[in-house]
């Protein structure tokens, strides 16, 4: 019987696990628990490849050796096993888990994604490559929208492939494309795999959320550019598409309208609208299509009036103080005329620091008693305010407070007046930023004919609807006005109603929905207890300080680490899914994190865009074989793999800029969270 190259694959590297495993204990003088820790690692490495299920082996391997740690000690053993669980079961974060499941399989299942691809594929029409970029973009959206990537892999295989292959697109171009477009959900948020690398590293899922979006948009933005160069390049393995591919049918008004005035959108709704006379065209059709026409420079418009707003308010608080006044940051109550009072001060003068008499500071032996009015004493001969510090000859105190300068009062006045409500001259970036967007608006209305306007609305009844789902999650979570979980909850609200509105709920969807986010949830909660009690026994043989003092004694600069710590990751990407690799083999790094000085959200990115890679790594790579299972019978598994190595060198070009410009991913969390 031939065995396929994988298999092979499989069995050398389980192979070398176990020869090395023994070589090490055999050349070790003396065998501690923290071999036996290592022995355990490397055996449960072996039983998940053999096929055996990755939670219950875990937890078995635990039990067993925690059995051995313990000297044999059964009730110790199962104490162990139950505080474990009992602390996974308490994760808060985790609950977010089924809910992000099920609002993606609900989002499968309302058939946008269909819509959203013709739509795209038809607005893309002259962009070389259009078919590969449309889907590229389809899966970057519907991973925004669901984060799980057997979906996205399988729901395009079934979708993009033929209309790829039926227009004379490479095979394995189009493979690549589809895999590698559907591995986004790896790292774009909503992502489960950051929850949980979250849940186990201890670092706050919404940062990670935050530093996911750029190096996501990046790595997007590097497929479709790659895409785009090879269709230009070689125009054979992306023909452009024919006239009939382009090709917009128009409603018997548009066409109408079209062959009367103009195929230009605007200018032939308004002529239609200003001499309406055809009885078949209703002057409420011509508003709702001048309407829909007219949405973006409506946006546009109420973008830049928020935008100018925010640009020329000034802030009172900070107003500068005209005429030599001088201003307090911060301050609460300006008095008209005068410095005014940091906060919390009383109303008479100086506030005394606490613990001081009612009657103010404490005199020395000998001194004269303050006032009654509580403040520091006169030297003889003043005249002492009525509660306060003295005011230098001259100068005319203000109501309970510091006087200020002569020079001073009326520029103060007069700033603290222009701070209140008062606009200063709009920014240049803002100025800058408007000349563009109205650039680009007036581009967009030359260019729009009855079939671009056709295309916009198929856009907004396929995208918008995404895009608010999105930013209903996704925005509530970054801007922090609601936890994961409960951003989760409005999002798997959000699939509901958006399921319902296009006509695709029922008992069928339902049940479907439920039981697969039942199976990923349970899975994945089954996977978190086996590594907790996994995790408990691998430490208490003491194999994590086995493990730190070996990589401790090699003496590797921040770098070496990384880079070392990434390969490693790599290689086990090959035989083991993203879940096994976080669970497993990220509570062996995140203590060594803190020895090279690496933020553990820096290395949360940089192992999810690992992870992206080694699931497009040949001869394992799961994304291929989940397109395989829908692609057609001529497409063989050596096509898709070829077509995935270019998409996967474009990842670890994306790995080396994430680690040359870390502000990619730490820029927005550090802006939003200071």
């Amino acid at each position: 019987m031939k065995i396929r190259k994988e298999l092979w694959f499989g069995f050398i590297l389980m192979a070398l696990i176990i020869a090395g495993t023994a070589v090490m204990l055999l050349t070790a003088p003396k065998i501690t628990n923290g071999h036996l820790g290592l022995m355990m690692l490397s055996l449960v490495v072996v039983a998940i490849m053999m096929g055996f299920p990755t939670a219950f082996t875990l937890m078995g391997m635990g039990m067993v050796f925690t059995w051995i740690a313990y000297e044999e000690n059964t009730s110790l053993t199962l104490t162990l096993m139950v505080q474990s669980a009992f602390k996974v079961m308490g994760n808060d974060v985790l609950i977010s888990i089924p809910l992000f499941v099920f609002m993606g399989y609900l989002v499968e299942r309302a058939n946008l994604i269909d819509k959203l691809f013709h739509s795209l594929h038809l607005a893309l029409a002259r962009v070389p490559g259009s078919l590969a970029v449309a889907t590229l973009f389809t899966c970057a959206v519907f991973a925004t929208a669901t984060g799980i990537v057997g979906a996205v892999v399988t729901l395009m295989g079934l979708l993009a492939l033929p209309q790829m292959l039926k227009n004379g697109y490479d095979v394995r171009l189009s493979a690549g494309a589809i895999t590698a477009g559907g591995c986004l959900g790896i790292l774009i948020p909503p992502s489960v795999m950051l929850i949980v690398y979250g849940a186990t590293a201890g670092v706050s899922v919404v940062k990670l959320y935050a530093g996911a979006f750029f190096p996501g948009i990046m790595l997007a933005g590097l497929y479709i550019l790659y895409v785009i160069i090879v269709a230009k390049i070689k125009p054979e393995m992306a023909p452009p598409l024919s006239a009939e591919g382009r090709f917009v049918p128009l409603p018997p008004a548009l066409k109408q309208l079209s062959e009367t005035f103009s195929n230009r959108a605007l200018p032939a709704l308004l002529q239609g609208l200003k001499g309406q006379r055809n009885a078949d065209i209703t002057t409420t059709y011509l508003l709702k299509q001048l309407g829909v026409a007219l949405l973006p420079a409506l946006v546009f418009a109420a973008f830049s009036w928020m935008a100018w707003n925010a640009s020329t308010t000034a802030a009172p608080a900070a107003a500068v103080m005209s005429s030599g006044g001088l201003s307090e940051p911060g301050s609460s109550g300006t008095v008209a005329g005068g410095v005014s009072e940091p906060p919390g001060a009383s109303a008479g003068g100086l506030a005394e620091p606490p613990g001081a008499g009612s009657g103010g500071l404490s005199e020395p032996p000998g001194a004269t008693p303050p006032a009654a009015g509580g403040g520091l004493s006169e030297p003889p001969g003043s005249t002492a305010p009525a509660g306060g510090v003295s005011e230098p000859p001259g100068a005319a105190p203000a109501a309970g407070g510091l006087a200020e300068p002569p020079a001073a009062r009326n520029g103060a006045a007069a700033s603290t007046a222009a701070g209140d409500g008062a606009r200063v001259p709009a920014s240049q970036s803002f100025w800058i930023g408007f000349g563009v967007g109205l650039a680009a608006l007036v581009a967009f209305y030359a260019i729009l004919s009855f079939q671009r306007l056709e295309i916009f609305k198929m856009l907004l009844a396929s995208f918008f609807p995404l895009l608010i789902l999105i930013l209903a999650v996704l925005g509530s979570i970054v801007l922090g006005l609601t936890t994961p979980t409960e951003a989760a909850a409005v999002g798997a609200l959000g699939g509901f109603v958006l399921a319902v509105a296009y006509k695709q709920f029922n008992m069928r969807v339902l049940k479907e929905s439920v039981f697969l986010t039942a199976k990923t949830s349970a899975m994945v909660c089954w996977l978190f207890v086996g590594s907790a009690i996994f995790s408990a026994a691998f430490a208490l043989l003491g194999g994590q300080e086995l493990v730190e003092n070996w990589v401790m004694s090699m003496n590797l600069t921040k770098t070496e680490f990384l880079v070392l710590s990434q390969v490693i990751i790599f290689i086990l990407g090959w035989p083991l899914e993203w879940t096994e690799i976080i669970v497993i083999f990220m509570p062996i790094f995140i203590p060594l994190l803190d020895n090279f000085g690496v933020d553990p959200l820096f290395f949360g990115l940089l192992v999810a865009l690992n992870l992206q890679t080694a699931f497009l790594s040949p001869p394992v790579a799961m994304a291929a074989f989940y397109l395989k299972g829908v692609s057609p019978p001529h497409v063989t598994l050596n096509q898709i793999f070829a077509g995935m190595l270019p998409f996967m060198g474009i990842q670890v070009i994306a790995i080396i800029l994430l680690y040359q410009f870390p502000a990619i991913g730490l820029w927005l969390p550090s802006v939003l969270y200071k």
